[in-house]
C-alpha cells in the first residue's frame, strides 16, 4: 500500500504540541506530581479553563520531558556539513554510531537545562554514566530499576524521522539504542520504541487501533535486534516479557489484539473513573511512571479522544500520575494527525522553545519525506 505523505504542518503540530502536553501535564511540578485527576480537573476550572491558559514560563515551563525530547529531534535532525558551510540543500543525516553518539552527546548536555525541571532520577544516573565520543561510550549497564519512562516521552521524533515501513530496522535500533542510554531494561527503552513506532505509524496515516498490534508484531523483531547485539543479553531476557504481557492484556480488553477497530474502549467520562483505570495498569502505583504505561495511557486518549482536544488533554495529559509524560506523548500523536488549528492559540504561541519545536519538525520532515 503507498504510503500517506504527510505535510510539514502536521509534523509542526506533533512537535509543538508535544511541548504542549508536557507543559500543561507539568506545571511547574504542581500537576505531575499530583495524583488526584478530579482535584487536577477542579483547579483546571478555577483557572478558567484550557482556553484561558497561556503556556509559558515562569507558570508553565516545559520539563524535562521536552528537553529531552528536543535533544532526539535535534540529534536526529543533524546535517552533515560540507566544507565547514551547511548549504540550502539539506544533506543526508548522521546515521549508524555516529548517529548514537551524537544523541548520547545531546542528552548529555541536556542535563545542564533542568533546573526547575524535575528530570527523572533513572535519567540523571544514566546521563552520569555515559562517555560520548569514547567507543560505544553511549551504553550504560543494565539496571534492574530502569522501567521508568523517560525513555518514551523523547521518543516520537524517531518515529517521525524513519517514518517508512522500509525503515522499521533503523527505527527499532535508533528507538532501542537511545532508549537504554538511560534507561537500560526492557521496560524502559521498549516504551521508546512503541512512542517511536507510534510516531512512524501516526506520520504515514495508520489510525490508532492499528498501532498496539503492529507493536506487538514488532517485539519479536526487537527481541533479535537486542540478542544480536549482545549487550546484557541474560539480563534483558530475564525482563523481557512483561512489556509484551501487558501490552496483549491492554489489546485484549480493547478487542484490538488483530488491529482491527472499531476499538472497545470504556467511556470513563469522569476524571476519577480514568484514575482508577490507569492505576490498574501501572507499576508503583504511579499512572504513565513506566516505559509500558505511559504510552498505553497515550493511546487509550488518542482511541477516546477522536479529533476532540478537549478530551485528548482530559484523558491523556489531566489525570493523577505522570501526565506530563503521557501528554508529551499523547498530545504530539494527536498533532499529528489534527493539527494546530483547534487549539486555543494561547496554549502554544508562547510555548518555551515553541521556535526550536518548530524548527526540528521542518528538518525532520525535509530528511524523511524529502522538499516537498
Amino acid at each position: 500500500m503507498e504510503e500517506t505523505v504527510p505535510s510539514v504542518e502536521a509534523y509542526e503540530a506533533a512537535m509543538v504540541l508535544s511541548g504542549v502536553g508536557d507543559a500543561l501535564g507539568y506545571r511547574a511540578g504542581l500537576w505531575e506530581y499530583c495524583t488526584s485527576g478530579p482535584q487536577i480537573h477542579a483547579e483546571l476550572a478555577e483557572l478558567g479553563g484550557l482556553e484561558a491558559i497561556t503556556l509559558k514560563p515562569p507558570e508553565w515551563p516545559v520539563s524535562d520531558d521536552t528537553i529531552l525530547h528536543l535533544a532526539t529531534a535535534e540529534g536526529l535532525a543533524t546535517v552533515w556539513v560540507v566544507q565547514g558551510v551547511l548549504t540550502d540543500r539539506l544533506r543526508p543525516g548522521l546515521e549508524g554510531e555516529p548517529l548514537l553518539q551524537e544523541l548520547a552527546r545531546r542528552y548529555v548536555a541536556a542535563m545542564g537545562d533542568m533546573e526547575g525541571r524535575k528530570p527523572g532520577p533513572t535519567s540523571i544516573l544514566g546521563t552520569s554514566q555515559m562517555r560520548p565520543g569514547e567507543p560505544e561510550g553511549y551504553r550504560i549497564p543494565f539496571n534492574p530499576t530502569g522501567t521508568g519512562c523517560g525513555a518514551a516521552m523523547r521518543s516520537l521524533a524517531i518515529g517521525l524521522r524513519y517514518p517508512h515501513s522500509w525503515e522499521l530496522p533503523m527505527l527499532i535500533r535508533v528507538s532501542i539504542e537511545s532508549g537504554r542510554m538511560t534507561h537500560h531494561h526492557p521496560t524502559g527503552y521498549l516504551g521508546a520504541l512503541a512512542v517511536a513506532l507510534f510516531g512512524a505509524l501516526g506520520a504515514r496515516g495508520e489510525p490508532p487501533e492499528r498501532w498496539g498490534a503492529e507493536l506487538l508484531r514488532v517485539l519479536p523483531l526487537a527481541w533479535d535486534y537486542v540478542e544480536g547485539a549482545g549487550v546484557a543479553v541474560e539480563d534483558n531476557a530475564a525482563a523481557w516479557s512483561f512489556f509484551g504481557d501487558a501490552w496483549h492484556r491492554y489489546l485484549e480488553s480493547r478487542g484490538l489484539l488483530e488491529g482491527r477497530g472499531p476499538p472497545q474502549v470504556p467511556s470513563l467520562p469522569s476524571p476519577a473513573e480514568r484514575d482508577v483505570a490507569y492505576m490498574g495498569w501501572a507499576l508503583e502505583g504511579w499512572p504513565g511512571r513506566s516505559g509500558h504505561d505511559a504510552p498505553m495511557v497515550a493511546l487509550e486518549a488518542l482511541l477516546a479522544a477522536g479529533g476532540s482536544w478537549g478530551d485528548l488533554c482530559a484523558r491523556g495529559v489531566l489525570h493523577g500520575g505522570d501526565n506530563d509524560s503521557t501528554g508529551t506523548i499523547a498530545a504530539g500523536c494527536w498533532g499529528l494527525r489534527w493539527g494546530l488549528a483547534s487549539i486555543p492559540p494561547g496554549l502554544h504561541s508562547c510555548l518555551e522553545h515553541r521556535g526550536r519545536l518548530h524548527d526540528a519538525a521542518h528538518r525532520l520532515h525535509a530528511l524523511a519525506w524529502g522538499r516537498r
